[in-house]
């Protein structure tokens, strides 16, 4: 039995036989990670703590004092609602010709010694001149 498990595939779809496609292993841990970003705390009616906090800087410029709190809310959610990884390191870098926070976070599932990461690009509204 694996711990890694497997769920539904997210966005859910059918398969070519008409069935829930699932997702295994890591690409189930992977899509679990996107759903737990960017998802806005209180967003979820029977779960109003899940998601993750990064959506208060939406409004925030985009630079090193930001991509600071950005890092923490990101390690805080994922620590708290995804129990088969190991954080290793979240860096978050600010695009600043983009308006946005380049997330990169390095993992290994629990239980594996592999080691993986995920890129997610998370936009803020550019600062009017």
């Amino acid at each position: 039995m694996s711990f890694v498990g497997k769920g539904w595939s997210f966005p859910p779809k059918l398969d070519d036989r008409d069935r829930v496609e699932m997702a295994s292993e890591d690409v189930d841990i992977r899509q679990a990670m996107r759903i737990i970003i960017m998802t806005c705390p209180g967003e979820r009616v029977m779960r109003p703590d899940f998601g993750c906090r990064i959506h208060e800087l939406i409004f925030d410029p985009c630079n090193e004092a930001t991509a600071i709190v950005a890092e923490r809310y990101v390690r805080e959610a994922l620590t708290r609602w995804e129990p088969r990884v190991r954080l290793e390191e979240i860096n978050v870098i600010p695009e600043h010709d983009l308006g946005a926070l380049s997330v990169e976070i390095i993992y290994e599932i629990k239980g594996q010694n592999d080691r993986r990461n995920l890129v997610f690009p998370f936009y803020v509204i550019p600062q009017q001149t």
